[in-house]
């Protein structure tokens, strides 16, 4: 039985090679083969089994505890995924592609050495290109695609670099590299080689996970078809760095310093990045900002030694943000806009979207008692130094922000901001494929938290999971509340003075109707008595002077820090490359190459000297080859 684990990658991967060539009944045989993968996974998860093979090497698969969660997670989310693509795309290259992603992600996770994880993981960036640039026949979007592309892969030399560290030390203490890929030995490595491997898997997964100064690359890979997002997103690709992390964390903690550089790097990302996407005004950029900053927690896990947590975190995002891309992706498709203020109104127009996305939205933002709330803490729970800490709380509380405003957008009635087709004819539908898999994926965000509680470890203490839960929830009322009023949800406000005339109306849910009150910097629905309404006045501004405008600067700080540092970097690289190449070329420009250059004219010139006695009369030639032999003969004689 355990023969079977290798059909595990082995059959999305094939099904899908042949999809790109034979190209008949795609959706069928994708899903298919999903619900095959899927039963694979469960079937691996109980039996837990262990294959091995010797090439070159020693080389295996593997599931254990985190394998298999992992396996199961690939396989569940890429199955509603394809459901849901199957209401949107039928063609068989897209659904292709899907699945050998789908199976490079199984292979990278059963994977028990280096060289495996390595094939895997190549294989999964060759995919997410050409998914991220599916529609090819659109340059920014192919541009878009190399830009992720060409970031990860310079990350994934870092790899390379620990799979060659790992058998230089191994064959330096042996003298031959049996067994140097293996995960389970790398911990034991001798340094300094140790470290080195360390190095390597670090940057390889920060880049793969998008975590700073990697993350930019995560907001171009949104250019790809909503379901290759929210795949991507979720459960492959972006979670296989965190994955790498925790599954190397015996490694991270016997370097001593590999630890507190991984665990920082999560939790500045989940500032820095929720930040950013507080200040997003497309759904799916705040959505893919908001992956950046939840992958975040599961690299904090892992560098603070909470694996457990790490792995609740990363499968319960999983379902969350599939849940929240594949609702994004059907408004987008409906109504032809994925920006928040052309989104007014449509959870209440397609009511399932809306309230499964609702469902997500909380969840994300950590409210109890859904699933983030719990895996979150568990997180936060093992963090022991106060700076860290008060980074990632800081991080879990913008969460809550971020989710907020997606939330209130989508749930505010239609108003004057409200456009329809901005980006793309919209079919005003949502089919029935579109809307299966959502419930399921709302469901998995309000239980994938309980294992926390149901673990043999440390949970967190009841008094942190109080306090979270609550500052969670006040966060999101207190978005909500600041953002509610605000001038685009007026449809008579007056453009650039926020002020509605006197007969301004405010519809509202159910069809009734407020007056609307001028002041100064916005318009006020007023329900009821004056002291009434100077008291929600008050409350507003106090909402918005500690809460939102405090957020919305610290977002747009960290934008111009994202585009202007951390960009600014990466640009600067390849100019830097490009003036070191120019500096090293000008020796040989001015010297080899020169010398090359004259070697070439000299030869040239006798070359053409050479011709001149060339007449094409044999006499001419006759009385040529008699003086030279006359000159010889008289060189001979002197010599003699």
């Amino acid at each position: 039985m355990n023969a079977l684990l290798w059909l595990l990658p082995a059959l999305p991967i094939a099904v899908g090679a042949v999809l790109l060539l034979v190209r008949r009944a795609a959706r069928a045989v994708a899903l298919t083969t999903a619900v095959a993968t899927l039963g694979l996974a469960g079937h691996a998860a109980l039996a837990r089994p262990r294959v091995g093979a010797r090439l070159f090497f020693d080389s295996g698969l593997a599931v254990d505890g985190l394998s298999a969660v992992m396996v199961v997670t690939v396989a569940g989310v890429a199955l509603a995924v394809l459901v849901f693509a199957a209401g949107e795309l039928r063609e068989a290259r897209f659904f292709g592609l899907m699945l050998i992603f789908v199976g490079a992600m199984l292979l990278t996770v059963t994977a028990t050495d280096l060289v495996l994880l390595l094939m895997g993981w190549e294989v999964m960036g060759a995919m997410s290109y050409a998914l991220i640039g599916y529609w090819w026949h659109d340059r920014e979007r192919v541009r878009s695609a190399t830009v992720a592309f060409v970031t990860t892969r310079a990350g994934d030399l870092g790899l390379y670099f620990a799979a060659g560290a790992a058998f230089a030390g191994v064959l330096a203490a042996t003298g031959n590299g049996d067994g140097a890929f293996a995960l389970a030995v790398l911990p034991g490595d001798p340094a300094p080689w140790r470290d080195l491997i360390a190095a390597g898997i670090v940057l390889a997964a920060l880049g793969k996970s998008a975590q700073v100064p990697f993350s930019f690359w995560l907001s171009r890979a949104m250019a790809g078809p909503s379901p290759v997002s929210a795949l991507l997103h979720s459960a492959t690709m972006v979670a296989a760095g965190a994955y790498l992390l925790l599954r190397l964390q015996p490694l991270l903690a016997a370097t001593g310093w590999a630890a507190a550089v991984v665990a920082w790097a999560g939790a500045g990302t989940a500032l820095l990045l929720g930040a950013v996407a507080v200040a997003q005004r497309d759904l799916k950029q705040l959505l893919a900002a908001s992956t950046c900053a939840q992958i975040g927690f599961m690299v904090l896990g892992a560098g603070v030694g909470e694996v457990p947590g790490g792995a609740a975190q990363l499968v319960a995002h999983a379902a969350v943000k599939s849940l929240l891309f594949l609702g994004a992706g059907a408004w987008l498709a409906a109504l032809g806009t994925k920006e928040l203020t052309g989104l007014h109104g449509a959870a209440r127009r397609y009511p399932l979207v809306g309230v499964t996305f609702g469902i997500g939205a909380l969840a994300l933002a950590g409210v109890p008692p859904l699933s983030l709330w719990l895996t979150k803490d568990a997180v936060l729970g093992a963090v022991r130094e106060p700076a860290l800490y008060g980074v990632a709380f800081a991080g879990a509380l913008l969460g809550a922000a971020y989710a907020a405003k997606a939330l209130v957008a989508v749930w505010r009635p239609v108003d004057a901001g409200t456009r329809d087709d901005t980006e793309q004819p919209g079919t005003r539908r949502v089919g029935l494929l579109e809307r299966l898999p959502l419930p399921v994926l709302a469901l998995g965000a309000v239980v994938l938290g309980l294992p926390v509680l149901a673990g043999a470890g440390p949970h967190p203490a009841v008094g942190e999971l109080a306090l979270s839960g609550t500052l969670a929830a006040a966060v999101v009322l207190a978005v909500a509340f600041a953002t509610r009023n605000r001038p685009d949800a007026v449809p008579d406000a007056v453009p650039g003075e926020g002020v509605a005339p006197a007969d301004a109306t405010w519809n509202r849910p159910g069809g009734a109707v407020l007056p609307v009150v001028a002041t100064r910097h916005r318009a006020v629905a007023t329900p009821g008595p004056q002291g009434l309404l100077a008291g929600w006045l008050w409350l507003e501004k106090a909402a918005v002077g500690l809460v939102w405008r405090p957020l919305t600067a610290l977002a747009g700080g960290a934008a111009w820090f994202d585009d202007r540092v951390v960009d600014g970097a990466v640009n600067a690289v390849p100019r830097l490359g490009m003036a070191a190449a120019r500096l090293a070329r000008r020796p040989f420009e001015s010297g080899i190459e020169g010398f090359v250059r004259a070697v070439a004219g000299a030869a040239g010139r006798l070359g053409t000297l050479a011709r001149r006695p060339q007449t094409g009369q044999v006499h001419t030639y006759f009385a040529q080859a008699a003086v030279a032999l006359i000159v010889l003969a008289v060189v001979f004689a002197l010599a003699r």
